[in-house]
């Protein structure tokens, strides 16, 4: 299984490719065609890949009698915002509802206010109707790091006793994935030393690259009906390499594309309402003057 020491390749497309033809691995060929959507994320494209090859031959092993071996699913994932975690986790629970591991395959989004209470017993009760909604699918805590933030007589540590017990109580009946930031999830790992072997596959999805991100607005215009011209392209690439340069540590990704993108279609619908008449051309195409540079030097996250 994938841990945070091993180093993934990708497999190569001929691989892949050969794998995706094949009608028994409709269940592999689904899952790929939406990771294909997504841009970059090649270590976490080949862990899904893994975990289906390895899932797949441990049932034709069991049809044939022989051992099969039992690894635990919780994960622990890694990333600034907009990285695709949450797609990701989405994806998976799909992928396991569809070749047996969840009976359900629903993605349950959680944050620290909906595990925490406010006296004593709210916490576990909360925790407990939490897990209860995502036995036969997936639990993605977000911030997962925050349950321990406020020391040994903040609420949040119950929730985090509640949560191991739950993995013991519904062994097999649900996933546990825990997502954030990558150096504060690194620290939350660190305080709660019983944690990290209950979560064996520890996915890091690193920031996008500015082509990356260029490549994804491309996608996010696409798929709205518009397109960029040439120098509308070069204004988002200055937009994103400010941003990244004043926010290294929470640059926000896709999600900060999907602002500028939306914000420059608002701006683009405002250029139009003047028009006398418009063009189809005028109307998908979003132009350099759309793209507001923040006077602040960063973008609204």
């Amino acid at each position: 299984m994938p841990t945070s020491h091993q180093v993934h390749q990708p497999q190569t497309a001929h691989q892949r490719a050969f794998i995706s033809d094949s009608p028994k691995h409709m269940i592999l060929e689904r899952a790929m065609k939406q990771l294909e959507r997504l841009v970059g994320l090649e270590n976490v494209k080949d862990f899904i890949y893994e975990i289906y090859a390895w899932l797949y031959i441990n049932q034709k092993r069991k049809e044939l009698g022989l051992k099969t071996t039992s690894q635990s699913l919780h994960m622990i994932f890694k990333g600034n915002p907009g990285t695709g975690k949450t797609t990701v986790a989405r994806i998976l629970s799909e992928m396991f509802r569809d070749i047996g591991v969840l009976s359900k395959g629903h993605l349950v989004e959680v944050e620290r206010g909906d595990l925490v209470g406010e006296y004593i017993g709210h916490t576990a009760q909360k925790t407990r109707e939490t897990v209860n909604k995502a036995l036969g699918g997936i639990l993605f805590i977000d911030e997962a790091y925050s349950l321990a933030r406020g020391g040994d007589k903040d609420f949040g540590r119950e929730a985090i006793d509640c949560l191991v017990k739950a993995m013991e109580d519904y062994r097999d009946q649900f996933i546990l994935i825990l997502a954030g930031y990558p150096q504060e999830m690194d620290y939350f790992l660190s305080s709660n030393p019983g944690l990290p072997s209950r979560f064996p596959i520890v996915l890091e999805f690193k920031n996008y690259t500015i082509a990356e991100l260029l490549a994804i607005a491309d996608i996010m215009a696409e798929d709205r009906e518009y397109r960029l011209t040439a120098p509308a392209r070069k204004k988002l690439r200055l937009i994103l390499e400010q941003d990244m340069r004043l926010n290294p540590h929470n640059f926000s990704n896709a999600r900060l594309v999907r602002n500028v993108i939306e914000k420059a279609i608002r701006e683009h619908a405002v250029r139009m309402l003047s028009a006398e008449s418009h063009t189809r051309e005028e109307l998908i195409t979003l132009s350099a003057e759309d793209f507001i540079l923040p006077e602040d030097g960063t973008y609204f996250n």
